[in-house]
C-alpha cells in the first residue's frame, strides 16, 4: 500500500520554490517607493499636488496600457473590478492628492510618522475583512518598525510648521492607503497583477481629471527637471512599482506586505543622503535600523520544532484524529468482547 504524500508538505514546498519572485517583487516596490520621495521634492516645487498626482497617473496609466496591450491580457473577469474601482479611487486617486497636499501643510517628520499609521491600519483591516489573523511575529515587527519610523520622523521635525490640516490630510491619506490595499487584495483572484495595477490606475487618473487646466497652464512654467521627475513618478514608483506589489500581495496576506514599507523611511535617509547630499542626523540612521529590524522579524514566521522532513500535521487533522480514536475504542472493545464470548 503505497502512503499518501501529506498535503500540508505539497503545501509548504509549493510556495517556498516561488517565494524568492514575491520578496524580489516587494522589494523592488519599496526601493521604487522610497525614491519617489526623493523626486517628489523637486516636482513638487513647481507643481501642485492635484496636477502632480495627475500627471503622474497620466504617465503610469500610458506606460501600463501599452505593456497590457503588447502582452494582450485584455479585461478582467468580472469579479475583480470591485476590489479595482475600490483601490483606484483610494490608493491611486484619494490617496496621491491628499498626501502631495498634506506634504505641504506639515514637516516631513510629521508626515512620515503619521502616514506609517498605515501599515498597523492594513493588518488591523486585513484581520477583520480578510480573517488573515495578527501572527505574534507579524505584531512585533510592526511594533518595532513603527517604533523607527517615530525616531526619524523626530529626527526630521524641527524644520516647518505643522498644521492641524497637514496633520488630518496625511492620516486620510493613511487610511485611503490601507483600505485600497486591502480592496486589492480579493481583486487579485480574479486578474493578473499588471490587469489589476493597470485598471486600477486608470480609474485613478479619470478620478484626477478635475486638475487638468492646472496641469497644463504648471506645465507650460514648469523648469524640465520637475517634469522629468514628474515622469519618472509615473513611470517607475507608479507603473512598475504597483505591479510588483500586487505581484506579491497575491503571494502573502495583505498585513505582511503592509508591514515590508516600513523599510521605506530607512531607504528615504539612504538615498537623500548618496543623492541629494543630506547627512542623516545619528537619530535617523538610528530609526531607520529599527525600521528594518522590524521588517526582518515580521517576515519570520515561528518554529515549529519539526525538521524540514517531518512537516508538522495541521492541527485540525491531530484534532480530527484523536476524536476518531476516541469513537473507535468502544467498538474495537466490543468486537473483541464478541470474539471471546
Amino acid at each position: 500500500m503505497t502512503t499518501p504524500i501529506p498535503a500540508s508538505s505539497v503545501t509548504a514546498t509549493m510556495p517556498a520554490s516561488r517565494d524568492w519572485r514575491a520578496i524580489a517583487a516587494a522589494c523592488t516596490s519599496v526601493v521604487l517607493w522610497a525614491s519617489a520621495f526623493v523626486s517628489i521634492r523637486s516636482a513638487g516645487d513647481a507643481y501642485s499636488p492635484g496636477a502632480l498626482a495627475l500627471g503622474r497617473l497620466l504617465a503610469g496609466s500610458l506606460t501600463l496600457g501599452t505593456i497590457l496591450l503588447v502582452r494582450r491580457e485584455g479585461l478582467p473577469s468580472r469579479g475583480a473590478w470591485p476590489g479595482i474601482l475600490a483601490s483606484g479611487l483610494l490608493w491611486f486617486g484619494l490617496y496621491m492628492v491628499v498626501l502631495n497636499w498634506g506634504e505641504q501643510q506639515v514637516d516631513a517628520g510629521t508626515a512620515a510618522m503619521v502616514v506609517n499609521i498605515g501599515p498597523i491600519l492594513i493588518a488591523l483591516l486585513g484581520a477583520r475583512l480578510l480573517g488573515e489573523g495578527l501572527p505574534r511575529m507579524l505584531v512585533t515587527g510592526m511594533s518595532v518598525s513603527f517604533a523607527g519610523a517615530v525616531v526619524v520622523g523626530l529626527s526630521m521635525s524641527g524644520h516647518g510648521g505643522s498644521s492641524v490640516l497637514g496633520v488630518a490630510l496625511c492620516l486620510l491619506a493613511a487610511v485611503a492607503y490601507a483600505a485600497g490595499v486591502v480592496t486589492q487584495k480579493p481583486a487579485l483572484r480574479h486578474g493578473s497583477a499588471l490587469q489589476i495595477t493597470t485598471y486600477s490606475c486608470l480609474i485613478g487618473t479619470v478620478a484626477c481629471l478635475p486638475f487638468s487646466g492646472v496641469l497644463i497652464s504648471e506645465a507650460a512654467d514648469a523648469p524640465l527637471s520637475a517634469t522629468l521627475n514628474m515622469v519618472y513618478l509615473g513611470i517607475f514608483p507608479t507603473a512598475l512599482a504597483f505591479t510588483t506589489w500586487a505581484y506579491a500581495l497575491a503571494r502573502t496576506t495583505a498585513g505582511r506586505m503592509g508591514a515590508t514599507t516600513y523599510a521605506v523611511p530607512a531607504l528615504v535617509v539612504l538615498m537623500s543622503w548618496l543623492l541629494l547630499d543630506e547627512v542623516p542626523a545619528l537619530l535617523a540612521v538610528g530609526g531607520g535600523l529599527l525600521c528594518l529590524a522590524g521588517v526582518a522579524v515580521s517576515r519570520m514566521r515561528p518554529q515549529t520544532g519539526r525538521t524540514r522532513n517531518s512537516p508538522a500535521q495541521p492541527v485540525e487533522g491531530r484534532r480530527d484524529d484523536a476524536e476518531r480514536q476516541e469513537t473507535d475504542r468502544p467498538r474495537e472493545e466490543a468486537e473483541d468482547a464478541v470474539g471471546r464470548g
